[in-house]
Parts: C-alpha cells; sequence; structure tokens
C-alpha cells in the first residue's frame, strides 16, 4: 500500500479503488474509522466461516460498531470498540458461545489490538 499527501489528508490507489484518509470526515475516511472497520468486519468474516464450518451457514450478518472510546488525554487513542453482530440464519444458539471464541481467536485485526483496545463482541440471532 501506498499513500500520498492530498491537500486535506493522504489519498491511496488500491487495488479496489482510492481510499481517502483525513483527521476531517468531510475529506475522507478518519484513522479511527478504518480501525474499528477492520475490526467489526475481520470479526464477522471469521463469524461466517466458523458457522459455515458447523454446518449453520448464516443466511446475512450486520456488523455494527456501537460504541467506540477514546482517550482525549492519549492523543485520541482508541481504547475501546464494541461490535455487534445480528446473525440470521438457522442457527443453534447453543452453539454461540464458541463461535464468537473461535471468532476472537481467529481475527488478526482483533488479535492485532488485544493487548491494548479492548474488543467487546456481542450478538443477536434474528
Amino acid at each position: 500500500m501506498k499513500f500520498s499527501m492530498t491537500e486535506n489528508g493522504f489519498s491511496g490507489d488500491l487495488p479496489f479503488g482510492e481510499l481517502a484518509v483525513s483527521t476531517n470526515e468531510e475529506y475522507g475516511f478518519r484513522p479511527y474509522q478504518l480501525l474499528a472497520a477492520s475490526l467489526a468486519v475481520c470479526s464477522a468474516g471469521i463469524i461466517r466461516k466458523v458457522l459455515e464450518k458447523q454446518r449453520m451457514p448464516a443466511e446475512d450478518i450486520q456488523a455494527e460498531v456501537k460504541e467506540i472510546i477514546r482517550i482525549d488525554e492519549e492523543a485520541g487513542r482508541v481504547s475501546k470498540v464494541h461490535l455487534h453482530f445480528l446473525i440470521k440464519g438457522d442457527i443453534d444458539e447453543s452453539k454461540m458461545p464458541r463461535v464468537m471464541e473461535l471468532t476472537r481467536k481467529n481475527c488478526s485485526m482483533v488479535r492485532s489490538v488485544e493487548n491494548s483496545i479492548e474488543v467487546v463482541e456481542t450478538y443477536e440471532l434474528v
């Protein structure tokens, strides 16, 4: 990946298109938003794979970032992210604690921040 400075932030020319990043959300994604998106989508993708391996494929998974806590005194450091998943399908609820355990264990983004950011994962079966 390569990013170049623009008038209002930075721009990356990535395989799927241009990514604008700025501290001002009028001009691009804010870095903390990309961090939260990475955690949410990585986790949702692992949930999907785990459910498929357990022969309970999801019809749909929605990932929502319910809360982001930042510490202003520490340069706006992200200290907590609450991810909530809405999972639709014929899912055995008794197996969900194990699904969530495997998700946390296998999501590379969550593992990358596990000692610096509290990641809370909740779910609802719909």
